[in-house]
């Protein structure tokens, strides 16, 4: 059975910093992309960042140039460094990834359980 498993979030003031991690557990054969989304309460859920098997990555409006994605694919990981935050960022984030999980199949979209983020102002 795969899971996302993340960690990271917590309570933060205006202008500091938090990094979110998202480990894939289970038997997989291989993830392509990886990425982060968040969802405030009354918002649809939208992306933050995303990044692919080769490295390339793509960022929503309002992370670009103070969140970071990266991954480590020996450990099946993704991580999200949070800089600079803000009250708006504020929502619960959550982890995606497309995984294949045997020759037969194609990739499928999981995603974890969400990770709550608090800034204060």
């Amino acid at each position: 059975q795969v899971q996302l498993v993340e960690s990271g979030g917590g309570l933060v003031q205006a202008g500091g910093s938090l990094r979110l991690s998202c480990a894939v557990s289970g038997i997989v054969l291989s993830i392509n992309r990886m990425g982060w989304y968040c969802q405030a309460p009354g918002k649809q859920r939208e992306l933050v960042a995303a990044i692919h098997i080769d490295g390339t990555s793509n960022y929503g409006e309002s992370a670009k140039g103070r969140f970071t994605i990266s991954r480590d694919n020996a450990k099946k990981t993704v991580y999200l460094q949070m800089n600079s935050l803000k009250p708006e960022d504020t929502a619960v984030y959550y982890c995606n990834a497309e995984i294949k999980r045997s020759w037969s199949n194609g990739y499928t979209d999981y995603w974890g359980q969400g990770t709550q983020v608090t800034i204060s102002s």
